[in-house]
């Protein structure tokens, strides 16, 4: 188990030490390592599952510069297609060593049994194609100053509250209410709660849902 500090990221130094003495045991993790590893002993996936299509507009935390191997996004979360779907982005690499001819289709492919969703791709070219690099940019923008508008409204009530840089989820302690909180869906793990802020939530929305917490 590696140490954390109060608003949850990992502690680097404690997670260097405890690499360091396990460099004879196989590792998975999601974030940069540089502890006299070769490129052949580790392997990086980044789960970018909602903050995919955030952080390429903020700032490149995530980059094929880097020594990953491979990113996951959601297309179901922050674009809002209307079935659950991931996109994966690998290395030429990986895919031609997974990769084999599937003779009924005569290609390469790296999918189970040569198969896939054709619907997905549509929907997910359909979602980018409307909404456009400004659209999502814009999405971006106003995702990251409502999330500030929520924490400092409920700051303002001196509310216990946090909210990471360049994320669009706002935690608070978890409402002992529960009626409130299956209404306003809340997502929670023990006595912590999260309001995550996407681009269909309108600041009308979220004053509602700060006046009723309150």
């Amino acid at each position: 188990m590696i140490n954390s500090s109060t608003n949850g990221k990992m502690d680097y130094s404690d997670l260097r030490a405890k690499l360091l003495y396990n460099k004879d045991k196989p590792t998975i993790i999601n974030i940069i390592i540089d502890c006299g590893y070769s490129h052949k002993k580790f392997y990086i996936h980044c789960d970018a599952a909602l903050n995919g299509l955030i952080v390429p507009f903020i700032k490149n935390v995530i980059s094929f510069k880097k020594p990953i191997g491979s990113v996951t996004i959601s297309g179901h979360k922050f674009l809002g297609c209307p079935i659950p779907y991931g996109v994966q982005i690998t290395r030429k690499s990986h895919i031609t060593y997974l990769s084999r001819n599937v003779e009924y289709i005569s290609s390469m492919d790296a999918t189970i049994s040569g198969s896939r969703n054709g619907l997905i791709p549509i929907l997910l070219w359909y979602s980018l194609s409307s909404k456009g690099q400004i659209g999502i940019q814009q999405d971006v923008k106003r995702c990251l100053n409502n999330a500030r508008y929520l924490k400092d409204r409920l700051r303002q009530e001196n509310i216990s509250v946090m909210l990471n840089e360049l994320s669009t989820i706002v935690v608070l302690e978890r409402p002992h209410d529960h009626e409130f909180t299956r209404h306003w869906k809340l997502s929670y793990v023990r006595d912590i709660a999260h309001v995550i802020v996407m681009p269909s939530i309108t600041r009308e929305t979220l004053d509602d849902f700060f006046i009723d917490f309150v």
